[in-house]
Formats: C-alpha cells, sequence, structure tokens
C-alpha cells in the first residue's frame, strides 16, 4: 500500500559608355549579392533561461554508526568467524535453492543428482559452521557426562576423591604452576565475561538509539510527502518562465527579427546608398569648385591685365631713364645696355583669357542640385530601417494568436496536473505515517519490557560464570593466604582447607552450568554467524540485492520481482539495487522507479508545449519587404544629370598649363635686385638714384600686385584638380552606384525571401529553444531534484544498522564472549582440582621412618591419621 501510494504521487509526470556596360556591371552585383543572400549562416545562441532551484526539504537521518570502543570487539568477532567461514558469499547457490524450492520443499526431489550437488555444496559452505557445532555439541555431550563420571567416581575415593596426598620433592613448584595457570584461564574467563556483558549492554543501548533512528525516518517521510506537491506545483508554474520569456520576444519580433534581417540586409544595401550620399556631396563640391573656379579666373583677368599695364608704364619709364647722357659714358654705358637688354622681361607670362567658359556646367550642376539628392538617400535609409516595424506589422496577427495558443498550453498543463488527486493522496499518506508511527511507539513499552527480561536472562547466564568465577578466586585468595609450608597435609589450617573446598564449589558448578552455557553458545554461534554471513554481509556490500534482483526468481514467469509488484509489468528493467543505488545518490523518485516507462514526462511535455498547432502558426510566419524603395526616381535622374552635366569635358589640362605657369616671365624680386645690383655699379650721381627708385617701384608692382594673382592661381589649380578628381570617370562611377542600388533593390524585392525565412527559422528556433530549456529543466528536475528519495535507502541502512550493527554484532560478541569462557571452563576445573589437593586438609599423610639405618634417600613413607587434638 505504501509502495502505491508513492507511485500515484509521481505517476502524472510520467524543439559605362553604353547600355550593354552598364547592364553587364548591374547582373555582377546581382550575382554577387544571390551569392551571398544563399550563404549558411548559424543561428544565434539561445539565451539561458533561469528557472530559479525546485524547493528541497532537508533530511535529518544519517544513517551511519559508529560503534566506538566495541567496534574492536565487532571486529575481532567479523575476524573469527572469517577464520570460521571464509568462503564468499554464494548467490548462485541460494538462487538455485529458492529456485529449485520455489514450489515447496520436497524430499523425494533432493535424492535428484543435480539437489545432492547443491546439498553438497551447501554443506562445503557450512563446513566451517559444522565443525564448530559439531565440537559445541560434543562439549555439550561431554561436559554433563564427565562430570557425573567425576562426581562417582570421586565419591568412591578415585579420581583424586581420595583425601590422601603423596609427598614430592616438586609440590611447591606444582602448586605454583596449578595457581598461575588457575588465575590465568579465570582472568580469561573474567575478559570474555565483560565481552558478553558490554555486548549485553550495548543492545540495551542501541535500543534507545533505534527509537532515534524510526523518529527521524519519520519525520524524512513526512518531509518528503509535504515537499513533492510544492515541488510539483514549482515546476508546472515554470512554466511560466518559458511562456514569458517567448511572450517578450514576440512582442519585440519587430527588433528581434527586423533587426536581424535588416543586419544580414545591411552590407548589401547600406554601401550603395553610402555612395549614393558621397555622391550628393561631391555634387555640391563640384558646384563649390565650379563656383571658385569662375570667381579666381575672373579676379586672374582683371588682375593680369592691371598688371600689364603697369609692367608696360614701368618699362617705358625705365628705357627712359636708361636714355640719359650720361649712359653714354664709356664706363657706364655697358651697365646701361646691360640693363636695356633686360626690360623685355617686364611683362605678363599667364594668359587666362583664352581658357574654356565653365558657365555651361555651372549652370547644369545648379540645376541638378535643385534636386535635394541627400534627402532622398536618407528616405532610403529611412525605408529599409524601417524593417523592424514592417515585421512587426506584419505578423501582427501571428503574434496575437500565438498569446492565445501559449496561455491555452499553460492551462492544458495545470489542468493536467490537477487531475490527480497529488495533495489529497499526500495527505492520506501523512495520516498514514502518523498512524504508523503512532503504533510504533506503542510497542516502546513492550520492547523496553522484553528487552529488560533479556538483559535478566543474559545477566542471569552471566551471572553462572560469575559464580564460578567467584569461588575460583575466593579459593585463590583463601588457600594462598591460608597455605602454611610447615604445616603437613592433615594439619593445614581451615583458612586454606576453606580455598580448597571453594576451589571445588566451582568445579562442581562448573560441570553444572557449563553444559548450559555451551548449548547456549552452540545455539547463538549457529544462528548469529549465519545471520551475519549469510544476511549481514551480503546486505552491507548490497551482494543480498542480486539475489532479489535475479530474473525469474520470484516466479518462473516474471523476469524482474519489483516491476511486477509495482506495475503489474515484469518486463521493465528495474531492480532493487538500482533503486537503492538511485535513491543513496538522493535523485527522484521518478527516475528511481524508471516511472518514464510508465508515463514519459518528455513526451508529454513535448506534444503539449510545443504542439503541431503552434508548430504550424510559427512556420506560417511570411514577411514581404517589397515596399522598401531605397532611392527615388527623382535621386537617379539626379545623378544621371549630374554626370551628364558637361564636368567631364572642360579642358583641365588647360587650365592647368596656365596655372603652372608664373604671373611674370621674370621674377620681379629678382629682378629688382639684379637692378640695385647693377645700379650700385654706377657711379653716384641721379642715374643712380633713378635706377633705384626703379627697383623699388617693381617690388611695389610685385607686392600689390603679383601676391594676390599667385594666390589666385593657388586657389584656381587646387579647385580645378578638385573637379579633375571629380569629373574623372564621373558616368561610370554614377552608373555603378545605380548599379549597387538596383542590385539591392533587387535583393531586397526579389530575392531576400531566403535570408528572411533563414532569419524567420532562427528566430523561431530560439522560440521553440525556450520550451526545449523548460522540457529538459523538468527532466533533469525529476530525475535529481522532485521527490528525492534519500528517506528510502535511509529506512533499508536503518534497518540494516539496527538489525545487524546493534543486534546481530552484539549477539556474536555475547556468544563470543560467553564461548571463550566454556572453553576455559575445562582447564579451569582441572586446575582448579589439582590445586584443591595442596589446600584441603587431608585425612591421612605420608609419614617418614628416621631410622640410623636409612638415609633419607631410602625411606619409605606410611600413611598415618591426624593427631587426635580437641581443635581438630
Amino acid at each position: 500500500m505504501l509502495w502505491t501510494t508513492w507511485l500515484v504521487l509521481l505517476l502524472f509526470w510520467g524543439p559605362t559608355s553604353s547600355e550593354q556596360q552598364q547592364q553587364d556591371v548591374r547582373d555582377g552585383h546581382l550575382k554577387e549579392i544571390r551569392a551571398d543572400s544563399h550563404r549558411k549562416r548559424s543561428p544565434p545562441p539561445v539565451e539561458p533561461l533561469d528557472f530559479g532551484f525546485v524547493p528541497s526539504g532537508v533530511y535529518d537521518t544519517h544513517a551511519y554508526y559508529e560503534p566506538g570502543a566495541i567496534g574492536i570487539l565487532f571486529h575481532m568477532v567479523h575476524a573469527f568467524l572469517y577464520v570460521v567461514q571464509p568462503n564468499p558469499f554464494p548467490k548462485d547457490l541460494i538462487v538455485k535453492v529458492i529456485q529449485q524450492n520455489m514450489g515447496g520443499i520436497k524430499i523425494e526431489e533432493w535424492r535428484k543428482p543435480e539437489n545432492v550437488v547443491l546439498l553438497l555444496q551447501g554443506l562445503y559452505y557450512e563446513s566451517g559452521f559444522i565443525t564448530c557445532g559439531s565440537i559445541g555439541v560434543v562439549l555439550l555431550i561431554l561436559l554433563p557426562t564427565v562430570g557425573a563420571c567425576f562426581c562417582l567416581c570421586r565419591c568412591c575415593e578415585n579420581c583424586g576423591g581420595e583425601m590422601h596426598q603423596r609427598q614430592k620433592k616438586n609440590a611447591d613448584c606444582q602448586r605454583g604452576f596449578y595457581t598461575a595457570s588457575l588465575v590465568a584461564a579465570s582472568v580469561f574467563i573474567t575478559v570474555g565475561v565483560l565481552f558478553a556483558y558490554a555486548a549485553n549492554h550495548n543492545i540495551s543501548a542501541q535500543i534507545k538509539s533505534t527509537r532515534r533512528l524510526i523518529n527521524t525516518n519519520m519525520r524524512d517521510l513526512k518531509t518528503f510527502a509535504n515537499n513533492t506537491p510544492a515541488q510539483v506545483e514549482y515546476l508546472t508554474a515554470q512554466y511560466t518562465t518559458a511562456k514569458n520569456k517567448v511572450l517578450s520576444d514576440l512582442d519585440n519580433i519587430g527588433p528581434l527579427l527586423g533587426g536581424r534581417i535588416h543586419s544580414q540586409l545591411e552590407k548589401e544595401v547600406v554601401p550603395p546608398l553610402d555612395t549614393a550620399l558621397r555622391m550628393a556631396g561631391a555634387m555640391r563640391e563640384t558646384k563649390e569648385a565650379l563656383e571658385s573656379v569662375g570667381s579666381s579666373l575672373e579676379v586672374l583677368q582683371e588682375g593680369t591685365g592691371k598688371l600689364q599695364a603697369s609692367l608696360s608704364g614701368e618699362r617705358a619709364s625705365l628705357s627712359n631713364t636708361l636714355s640719359d647722357p650720361a649712359c653714354t659714358n664709356g664706363a657706364v654705358s655697358h651697365t646701361c645696355n646691360t640693363i636695356r637688354a633686360t626690360l623685355t622681361q617686364l611683362g605678363v607670362n599667364a594668359e587666362f583669357s583664352g581658357l574654356p567658359d565653365i558657365s555651361r556646367p555651372l549652370a547644369n550642376v545648379d540645376t541638378v542640385l535643385k534636386t535635394d539628392l541627400s534627402n532622398i538617400v536618407q528616405k532610403g535609409y529611412s525605408s529599409f530601417n524601417d524593417t523592424p516595424r514592417l515585421v512587426k506589422e506584419q505578423t501582427k496577427n501571428i503574434v496575437s494568436g500565438v498569446k492565445g495558443m501559449l496561455d491555452k498550453i499553460g492551462g492544458e498543463i495545470t489542468g493536467f496536473a490537477k487531475m490527480f488527486p497529488v495533495e489529497a493522496s499526500l495527505v492520506n499518506f501523512t495520516i498514514f505515517l502518523n498512524e504508523g508511527q503512532k503504533n510504533i511507539e506503542s510497542y516502546y513499552p513492550q520492547i523496553d519490557q522484553m528487552d529488560f527480561y533479556r538483559w535478566i536472562g543474559c545477566v542471569t547466564v552471566l551471572c553462572m560464570l560469575v559464580l564460578i568465577l567467584a569461588f575460583n578466586f575466593l579459593g585463590l585468595f583463601c588457600g594462598t593466604c591460608g597455605y602454611d609450608k610447615q604445616a603437613t597435609p592433615t594439619t593445614r589450617g581451615c583458612l586454606s582447607n576453606t580455598g580448597g573446598n571453594l576451589l571445588m564449589a566451582g568445579v562442581g558448578f562448573s560441570f553444572i552450568f557449563g553444559w548450559l552455557l555451551m548449548g547456549l553458545v552452540t545455539t547463538l554461534f549457529v544462528v548469529g554467524g549465519n545471520v551475519e554471513k549469510l544476511v549481514c554481509e551480503p546486505l552491507a556490500n548490497r551482494q543480498l540485492f542480486k539475489i532479489i534482483d535475479t530474473p525469474y526468481m520470484v516466479h518462473p514467469t516474471k523476469k524482474n520481482f519489483l516491476p511486477g509488484m509495482l506495475f503489474q509489468n515484469p518486463n521493465i528493467d528495474l531492480t532493487v539495487g538500482s533503486v537503492y543505488r538511485e535513491c543513496y545518490e538522493n535523485n527522484g523518485l521518478y527516475h528511481a522507479l524508471q516511472l518514464e516507462t510508465m508515463f514519459n514526462v518528455n513526451t508529454f511535455l513535448n506534444k503539449t508545449v510545443y504542439n503541431k498547432d503552434l508548430a504550424n502558426v510559427f512556420e506560417s510566419v511570411k514577411i514581404n519587404l517589397q515596399d522598401i524603395a531605397l532611392l527615388e526616381q527623382e535621386g537617379r535622374d539626379s545623378l544621371i544629370n549630374f554626370a551628364n552635366s558637361g564636368v567631364g569635358d572642360i579642358d583641365y589640362a588647360a587650365y592647368l598649363a596656365e596655372v603652372n605657369k608664373g604671373v611674370t616671365l621674370v621674377d620681379l624680386l629678382s629682378f629688382s635686385s639684379d637692378l640695385e645690383a647693377q645700379a650700385d655699379q654706377l657711379p653716384r650721381g641721379a642715374l643712380e638714384n633713378a635706377l633705384k627708385g626703379h627697383a623699388s617701384s617693381i617690388r611695389q608692382i610685385h607686392k600689390e600686385q603679383v601676391v594676390p594673382l599667385e594666390q589666385a592661381m593657388s586657389t584656381l589649380s587646387q579647385s580645378v584638380r578638385l573637379l579633375q578628381r571629380t569629373a574623372s570617370d564621373l558616368p561610370v562611377k554614377v552608373t555603378n552606384v545605380l548599379s549597387a542600388i538596383d542590385a539591392a533593390e533587387y535583393l531586397i524585392t526579389n530575392n531576400a525571401s531566403h535570408v528572411v525565412n533563414q532569419e524567420t527559422r532562427g528566430y523561431i528556433e530560439n522560440l521553440v529553444g525556450y520550451f526545449k530549456q523548460y522540457t529538459e529543466w523538468v527532466k533533469d528536475s525529476l530525475t535529481a531534484e522532485v521527490a528525492q528519495c534519500k528517506p528510502i535507502s535511509n529506512i533499508v541502512d536503518s534497518m540494516e544498522i539496527v538489525a545487524c550493527s546493534f543486534i546481530v554484532d552484539s549477539v556474536n560478541i555475547f556468544w563470543f564472549g560467553l564461548g571463550g569462557c566454556c572453553v576455559l571452563l575445562i582447564p579451569s576445573i582441572i586446575f582448579s582440582v589439582k590445586l584443591a589437593k595442596y589446600y584441603r586438609r587431608m585425612d591421612t599423610e605420608d609419614v617418614f621412618d628416621d631410622s640410623p639405618y636409612y638415609n633419607t634417600l631410602t625411606r619409605f613413607p606410611r600413611a598415618s591419621a591426624p593427631p587426635s587434638l580437641p581443635d581438630w
């Protein structure tokens, strides 16, 4: 009934110059994107869920026994039994015997040869016990027989019954030997009595510990019964954790699924948009550069005209100065002629008036910039970045449907758990435990009374030996204290005689009690020794479970005993040893009893938590991205118009050729310095001063006119070079941008379904992974944490402790000590009889004649009666 109740508790538990070139470029982009979109991607790892810890109770029973000092005696008895019975546990023999006699013991069956062999094997195994038992039986028979014969013999004044002691030269030595031997025997008998008394006391003391074991085991069973409903409820409640995580991911399907789709398409979509955005910036820069070229060109044309006029006037003025009569002097004329020869260098070198006009390309670029390409590209960004919202809108109905199904599944799990009367069954089980404990406690007084009678009986048995020991020790004490070496055997004192009589009394009681004690020892030895070797030792090393778990042991048609009793299915591979082992490791009862063979929780949860309806809903998720537009037609036209704006037709080489020229034919600063140097060669006077004035004027022209022109030429050079870089293969660049955008749009519109399906599968796998985590957690919890059956193994261990460690080991120590005493009674009897002769007063003694004709070595004794004295 108890096993059936436990079974019910957990039974319900039982996842670019022509159109052809442009088309080729676009086809190349499309092939690359298609190949990348079909590349296998591993799904992201599933986020682990925290289901917490299953509430568990603390079991109080510690099924471990440390015997303490008496453990030494236990080891001694075990060693003695090993000497008596060194054979291993006869598992096969016991199994064969049980199977042979399954229908009852039949004498005629044992006459068969195979049964005779079994009998001989059993006798061989029990040979040690048979031998020792036979010795005990022999002693049991001999002790009273020998005692009776001894008494009759002494009554006939034989066997030491004659009250006459022969005088011997080594009498003192013999008396000392007998005394020492009797003392040694008595001491060893005393030790045996102490062993037996310790065993007797240990049984009484451990019976009180048995109550503690019973109380803790019952308390653990109640803890087991009280915690199981809460643990089962906790398992069912934790479905909410997985459900809430799934609902959270469904609520965030836009950022999660849409974000993953966005991230996969981003590397193909964003780069073309970035290039288009950079192209919009290049348009603005081109306009600025064209405007800069135009303004710089106007400045240069106007500045070179003024510079030409200034240099012409300075050249004419310098020519007039050189026409001075002073230049005709022979020494000065050479210098003047030299200066006159350089006047042609004072002129403008660059000619900007003949450069091509850029007004038409500038006007075209202005027209292109009227369309805000940057804004159009930003719209493309926004449209693509709106993928999460698009996904959320398209899966709105699916999400709401899944939420309803998850709530329904949660209700099914909770409802299924409530179908079984777990709490009611556990309440009845707790009541059963309480009543059982009360019934057990009601037997405590009777057990105490029986233990008291047992204790009295054992003490009575020990008192027999104590009485014999008392006679021995008193006899030794009186005989030793009253012994007088000067006294003759017939004149020994009263104390010495009393000692001898006490020793003989001990001999008599030894014969009276010895056979009773030997019979008790033999019985306890045979029973206790075999229980230790056939029950306790195989129970300690779990060999006994192997006998119980032997196939077809109980019934010839039932393979396994335990599942046949519990589940009426003996073919389940469930054994007592495996149940004990699982419970000893404190695993769950569901796993220990292999209840998955009756009700598989994983199968139930897999069918319930993630059923076909939910799978069909998940598989029906479809995402359409055709509404995404990366670049409007207006933006495309703007890019094409920019490519055809004429920026690439400008003769940049002509501009750079003029820019690379100097503003003037000669460096005016060098020219003015040379002019001053030549003026210094002239004699001081008006001509020298005039020439230096012209040099100063030339420097002023350089400062005021040439330097600004050089700056304008530098600006013009930078702008022209920028335009040249921008205009280099501009149609090809624009065509590439448009091709990349077309390819990305094609991917989104026609070929993104693979990416969408792949990411959708990954997203669904994550959702299913949460349910798989829950089912795996339930399985692991049922295996190791729910209904931990440690109390069951504790009951077995407690029974072993009580039956074997408390009772059998103590009984074995009792007969071990008592048996030693019985064996030592034999030498005690012999030495007591021998020693009493030296202490008791004799009736006659040896008398020697003191004749001068004989020496002491040849004297002949004769018997003589003791003297007649009043005090005798």
